[in-house]
């Protein structure tokens, strides 16, 4: 059972996704990663996506710590109801409609955001989270993260979260790597737009 760990929802619980096809980031990844990110200060009043989202905790603590503005993706159908009863419950915690969800592919999303007739997005993000299943290879991760550039505010931060054995994401010419860190099974790595 994953939990909020701070901000406005701090302390509740939320759902989990049934089976094993997703990994829960762990509370103390969590716990390490917002701390950085409260630290750049890229969370309060941000526009976030949560690409790949599980159950949706990552977007859910976002929420729950000041964003303003948080989009789940989710593809997988049991995952999917888990993020909207995640989502149902940090948004009445917190009395607004901060978190939706959106059921699909992560690359139909992205292409959806981006009106192909002006060039330029319908929307832009300043946190976006990538959790991808383990079975995403590196170079569908690479395609993904092109993509993700297209949406990016001016001084966004991208958060790519893996297995310790995955190799590092092979970020596209508009990112600049920013920093990593493993934490056991998992590894973070952290980029901006150059």
């Amino acid at each position: 059972m994953s939990r909020i760990i701070a901000g406005a929802a701090g302390g509740i619980s939320l759902k989990s996704v049934p089976g094993n096809a997703t990994r829960p980031t762990t509370d103390r990844v969590k716990e390490a990663l917002f701390s950085r990110l409260e630290s750049w200060d890229v969370l309060q009043s941000s526009r976030v996506l949560d690409l790949f989202a599980g159950s949706g905790a990552l977007g859910c603590e976002a929420a729950s710590r000041g964003a303003r503005n948080v989009l789940l993706v989710e593809k997988a159908p049991k995952a999917a109801v888990v993020c909207q009863q995640n989502a149902g419950t940090i948004n009445r915690v917190l009395k607004a409609e901060t978190i939706h969800v959106h059921r699909g592919s992560v690359d139909t999303v992205l292409e959806g955001f981006f009106d192909n007739q002006t060039g330029n997005p319908s929307r832009t993000f300043d946190l976006v989270f990538l959790d991808p299943p383990y079975p995403l290879t590196d170079d569908e991760l690479a395609q993904t993260l092109q993509k993700v550039t297209r949406v990016l505010a001016d001084d966004a931060t991208v958060v790519v979260e893996r297995s310790s054995r995955s190799s590092a994401p092979r970020w596209p010419e508009a990112l600049a790597p920013l920093a990593d860190k493993k934490y056991g099974e998992t590894h973070l790595w952290f980029a901006e737009p150059i």
